[in-house]
């Protein structure tokens, strides 16, 4: 019987292709808030980038108590619609309001004081109303079917639609400014200066994702059923979930891993700037986006057959000491590049070194998912307890401190490199190219490398892996 569990298969195409479309809409929103509100806040509100980027950061971390607390009602839920699925609906109306809340452009920007407030207030709250949404999508994956080689596939397909929404907004945002007149070009003759975006294109932008996102999340709840379920119906306290957090080392190694690797955010959160200078554009962030991310597709779509071949320590150590090596390449390129950009040859090395990048994602978007799922069935195995919305809230959180304090640092950077005075004039110097690129390519390559540290000691694969799923298979049947 624990063989039969272990082979069959339980989700079919429908129900994978609802999870994935839900991931990509739900992260769309979060790519768009990532990528775009310090630029709108410092281009139409008149905000300090650098003063915004410490804002963002205190709200992800004022928010982080919702995680615990969504993980913890998500573990207690009785719902009849299943205790991940009602959590998702619950999210859906705050945070397709917020979303275009952020990007109001609102009349007393004159006064700092009341913009800052604004600025952190709404985005604390849209923050609250993405961890409803988050902790429960990335959860119910533990749940969708108890086969761990289904649940490894089906993590991969759906990060990987998961990856190109986070990156959709650079398709997106473009399009909204061919529809709407006066604002900024989509392409640059010679000669000419980009025109920044008008607030009207960032709310509309706003307006778009949050629709479509929220209609595609939502399709999650509707389609997805939740099949691994174990009662759990006792109030965990934060000391339970501290105490799980403890017990569980495996965890803990996943966690302080991503923590350790968090610059890998950083390249998105400055994403818009990094176009602006590099390629004259800040709509041709499409450029930088795409390639990047045809990197990563290809990066998750090859990752169930290196962890078919290794296993997922061994996957994670090798992609990240490959993205290392790839970032620090780009940002060699790069800087060649910028002082002969009408070399060829360089030219066609430095996006083959965006592309090149792209391939280490699958380590940071996909690995830390699957780990987590099989660190659900280890503290299964060892307590009795199935604590997915405990553990998937942690992991929430961190993801999204970790993105945080990327775009925080890299905005950082922009402010030092002189950004803000280049906009002005239409013009940037190297020495503002070289401190955006680092941020944007060797920075992460550097701290990619040292998040391979705790993975020595994960130990949840091979032969003790398949003895936890077997052991949990006898026992649900």
């Amino acid at each position: 019987m624990a063989q039969d569990t272990a082979q069959k298969k339980y989700l079919n195409f429908k129900e994978i292709a609802a999870y994935s479309l839900g991931l990509f809409g739900f992260q769309a929103i979060v790519g768009l808030l990532n990528s775009y509100q310090a630029e709108f806040d410092g281009s139409i509100l008149g905000a300090n980038v650098s003063v915004v980027a410490i804002l963002i950061l205190v709200a992800k971390i004022v928010s982080a108590v919702a995680d615990p607390v969504v993980g913890n009602l998500v573990d207690r839920s009785k719902s009849k619609m299943g205790k991940f699925k009602s959590m998702i609906v619950y999210s859906l109306a705050p945070l397709l309001i917020f979303t275009a809340v952020v990007f109001i452009d609102v009349p007393f920007k004159e006064n700092k004081t009341a913009t800052y407030v604004w600025i952190f207030v709404t985005y604390l709250i849209w923050s609250i109303a993405m961890t409803m949404g988050d902790v429960p999508s990335q959860g119910i994956a533990a749940a969708l079917t108890p086969n761990p080689t289904e649940r490894t596939n089906v993590v991969s397909i759906s990060n990987t639609f998961k990856q190109v929404g986070f990156s959709a907004c650079v398709v997106i945002v473009p399009i909204i400014c061919l529809i709407i007149p006066g604002g900024s070009k989509v392409f640059v003759k010679s000669g000419e200066t980009d025109t920044p975006m008008i607030a009207s294109e960032y709310l509309g932008t706003a307006v778009l994702t949050a629709v479509l996102g929220c209609i595609l999340f939502a399709l999650i709840p509707m389609i997805n059923k939740e099949r691994v379920t174990v009662k759990n119906t006792e109030k965990t306290t934060a000391k339970d979930m501290a105490y799980a957090l403890k017990s569980n080392v495996p965890f803990m190694l996943v966690i302080i891993s991503y923590f350790l690797g968090f610059g890998r955010q950083m390249a998105m959160g400055i994403q818009v700037q990094a176009a602006t200078v590099i390629l004259g554009s800040q709509n041709l962030v499409a450029v930088l986006g795409i390639v990047t991310a045809v990197g990563s597709m290809i990066s998750m779509a090859l990752c169930p057959l290196l962890i078919k071949k290794t296993n997922e320590k061994k996957a994670y150590i090798i992609l990240s000491v490959y993205g290392f090596a790839a970032s620090a390449f780009s940002f060699v390129i790069g800087t060649l590049w910028f002082k002969s950009p009408e070399n060829s040859v360089l030219t066609v090395l430095f996006y083959a070194s965006l592309f090149l990048i792209g391939l280490q994602f699958g380590a940071v978007t996909l690995m830390p998912m699957i780990m987590t799922a099989d660190c659900v069935d280890y503290y299964e195995y060892k307590t009795g307890k199935r604590m997915e919305g405990t553990c998937y809230s942690i992991l929430t959180l961190t993801i999204k401190v970790c993105l945080a304090l990327g775009t925080a640092v890299g905005l950082i950077f922009v402010q030092a490199s002189g950004y803000y005075d280049g906009l002005a004039t239409g013009s940037f110097d190297i020495k503002t190219k070289n401190i955006i690129f680092f941020a944007y390519t060797a920075l992460p390559g550097i701290l990619a490398l040292l998040s391979i540290i705790p993975m020595f000691k994960y130990d949840i694969v091979g032969d003790k892996k398949k003895e936890i799923t077997k052991a949990l298979a006898e026992k649900r049947n």
